[in-house]
């Protein structure tokens, strides 16, 4: 019996290859996670122009992923990539209830639904944040409106059956919901 060599060369190469875009997509996904928790931080400071730059570098990180491994679209379904597109889901779709008071689709990337779902369940978390510095700072109004769109954008949600992963972030979700109503509560009692 002969083992066939130039075919288990080819598959070591194969996998070495694998192997080297993994380790690019890991790196450059973790910049595209650090741009988007930047434009999180630059949204909770108020500061919009910092954060609309963070996701445009996001975007331009993502669409030359794309483009540089749409031949090999293994490489782009690891666990990197998706959470940096959650954490820009996130990211762009605060700054959509910031700047416009809506939160609605993504069009600047092509965004999987379970990434989408997955964003969208963490920005009850990031509009906990925003409500407690609105209130710090007496802006009671927009406590409220981030209390409103939680409580909007788990209305919805509850709707979906979402199992696992996306269960434990709409679960995370929920108890967002339940403090920012807390926040709201105590605030009307000052009022």
């Amino acid at each position: 019996m002969m083992l066939q060599k130039t075919y288990i060369e080819t598959v070591r190469q194969h996998l070495l290859d694998y192997a080297a875009k993994r380790r690019e997509v890991i790196k450059t996904t973790g910049d595209a996670l650090h741009h988007a928790k930047r434009a999180i931080f630059a949204l909770q400071r108020d500061d919009r122009d910092e954060a609309q730059a963070k996701l445009k570098d996001v975007e331009a990180i993502f669409k030359t992923l794309n483009q540089t491994y749409k031949k090999n679209p293994l490489v782009l379904a690891e666990g990197s990539y998706a959470a940096a597109l959650e954490e820009y889901v996130e990211a762009k779709l605060l700054y959509g209830f910031l700047t416009t008071g809506k939160i609605g689709p993504i069009r600047e990337l092509p965004v999987p639904d379970e990434s989408y779902v997955a964003g969208l369940c963490d920005v009850p978390g990031e509009l906990y944040r925003y409500a407690i510095k609105s209130a710090t700072e007496r802006d009671y109004a927009m406590a409220k409106k981030c209390a409103e769109m939680a409580s909007e954008i788990i209305g919805e949600l509850i709707e979906f059956n979402l199992t696992s992963y996306l269960r434990t972030k709409f679960d995370q979700a929920k108890q967002a919901l339940h403090k920012l109503e807390q926040v709201v509560y105590e605030v009307s009692l000052r009022d």
